[in-house]
C-alpha cells in the first residue's frame, strides 16, 4: 500500500528504529529522535544494500518515489530485484506462520526443484510469459500435468506479490490461461499404504481438539461423506443395535442409510457423549451458535497435521476404505452399498435400504479391527 503525506507526517517515533513501506523497495525510516529518512532497498548479488534518498519532509513522497525509480533504472540488471529474493520475501510474509508445515514443505520443494533453478538469478521484471511457458512445457513433458499447473500458480502468486510491492507491473502467468494441457480429472485424494495410514492415525490421536479428534476417527470408522458426518445427530444413533441411521434428506441419493458401528466406533461415541451428548449434534460448531461443525474443520485439521489436499481430503476416507476392503476380498456389492453409492440397476435399486446389512455389519467390524491393528503396540 502506497504511503500518503498524512501517514508520513503522523508517523511517531518509537524506542527503536522502524520503517514504513511505500513499495518498489522504497521505505521511510523513522528514528527514535523523530527524524525520518527515505531509503531505497536494493538487492545486489543476493545481498541487500540501502541507499539514502534524503530526509522527510524536505523530500516529499512524490519526489522520493521519483528518486527511487531513477536510482533503480540506473542500476545494472544484477542489482535489480531477483526472482529468488522476491520469492524468499514472499515466503516470509505470506507463507511462514500462515500455512501448515506440510504445505510450507510442499511450496519449498516446488521452488527448489522446479522454479529456482530456472529463475532464481533472473530479475523478476524480466521474466516473460514465454519464459514461464517454457518452464511449464518442460514439466509437462515429464507427464506431471497437475504439477505443471501448481508451478504456474506458485509463480503467479510470487509475481502478484511483486506487483503489490511495486517491483513489476504485470503478472506474466495471466497470459498463459488456456495454454497448458488441462489437468486430468482427479478422484478425491487419499492414502492407501499401511505405513501412511498408521502415521495418519497417530496424528489424529494426538490432535489437540477433543471434538475434532473424535470427528476425525468417526469419519474414518464410518467412511461416510463429510457433510453426513458433521451433521450427525445424537437422535440418529441406535444404541441398542449399534447403528447410525441417517435420514433420507441428509443423504446425497435421498435414501435413508444405515451405518453399522464397529466396537471401536461405539467406544468413540461413548467417549464423545460426555462432551457433546447434551447437544443436538455429535460435532457442534466451536462457536456455540447452535450449528454443526464447519465443513472446513476436518480439512483444516488434516492440513495442520501436515497432510496436503493432494495427499488426502475428508472425502478421501471413503476411497481409503473402499480400496482396503476391495483388496481384502470383501464383496464389491457390499462395499458399494455401505458407501451408499447409487444403484444403476432399477430393480436392484428398489431393494430395502438395509440390503446386505448383516454382511455390512461384519465388514465394518473388520474395518475397525484393521485400523486398530495398525497402531497396536
Amino acid at each position: 500500500m502506497a504511503l500518503t503525506e498524512l501517514q508520513c507526517r503522523q508517523a511517531k517515533s518509537r524506542e527503536k528504529i522502524y520503517t514504513l513501506s511505500d513499495g518498489n523497495g522504497l521505505i521511510l525510516e523513522v528514528r527514535p529522535s523523530g527524524k525520518k529518512y527515505w531509503i531505497s532497498r536494493i538487492w545486489e548479488n543476493g545481498k541487500e544494500r540501502r541507499k539514502s534518498l534524503g530526509k522527510y519532509p524536505d523530500i516529499p513522497v512524490k519526489e522520493a518515489r521519483a528518486k527511487n525509480i531513477e536510482l533503480r533504472s540506473s542500476l545494472s540488471p544484477s542489482s535489480e530485484d531477483l526472482f529468488g529474493e522476491v520469492a524468499k520475501e514472499w515466503i516470509k510474509k505470506h507463507v511462514e506462520g500462515h500455512l501448515s508445515q506440510g504445505h510450507i514443505r510442499t511450496i519449498n520443494l516446488r521452488l527448489r526443484k522446479y522454479i529456482l533453478p530456472a529463475f532464481a538469478r533472473t530479475p523478476i521484471a524480466k521474466i516473460t510469459s514465454a519464459d514461464v511457458l517454457s518452464l511449464c512445457r518442460t514439466i509437462e513433458e515429464t507427464g506431471f500435468i497437475e504439477t505443471t499447473h501448481r508451478i504456474k500458480q506458485l509463480i503467479g502468486q510470487i509475481c502478484r506479490y511483486a506487483m503489490a510491492t511495486r517491483r513489476i507491473e504485470n503478472d506474466p502467468t495471466v497470459a498463459l490461461r488456456g495454454a497448458l494441457k488441462p489437468a486430468r480429472p482427479r478422484h478425491h485424494a487419499t492414502i492407501t499404504q499401511k505405513d501412511e495410514i498408521r502415521i495418519l492415525l497417530r496424528n489424529m490421536a494426538a490432535y489437540r481438539s477433543i471434538v475434532v479428534r473424535h470427528a476425525l476417527f468417526f469419519s474414518i470408522y464410518t467412511f461416510c461423506r463429510p457433510g453426513e458426518v458433521r451433521s450427525a445427530e445424537w437422535s440418529e444413533i441406535d444404541w441398542d443395535k449399534s447403528e447410525w441411521k441417517i435420514p433420507a434428506e441428509k443423504m446425497k441419493m435421498k435414501r435413508p442409510h444405515i451405518v453399522p458401528l464397529c466396537s471401536q466406533c461405539r467406544a468413540l461415541l461413548d467417549s464423545l457423549k460426555q462432551f457433546t451428548g447434551h447437544q443436538k449434534w455429535l460435532f457442534p460448531s466451536a462457536r456455540n451458535d447452535g450449528r454443526c461443525m464447519s465443513e472446513n474443520t476436518v480439512r483444516i485439521a488434516l492440513r495442520t497435521m501436515g497432510f496436503e489436499n493432494e495427499d488426502i481430503t475428508p472425502h478421501g476416507f471413503r476411497g481409503m476404505a473402499s480400496t482396503i476392503l476391495n483388496e481384502n476380498g470383501w464383496p464389491p456389492d457390499v462395499i458399494e452399498r455401505q458407501l451408499a453409492h447409487i444403484e444403476r440397476n432399477a430393480v436392484r435399486a428398489a431393494y430395502n435400504h438395509a440390503e446386505y446389512l448383516d454382511q455390512r455389519r461384519e465388514m465394518m467390524q473388520w474395518w475397525g479391527n484393521w485400523l486398530e491393528s495398525l497402531t497396536a503396540k
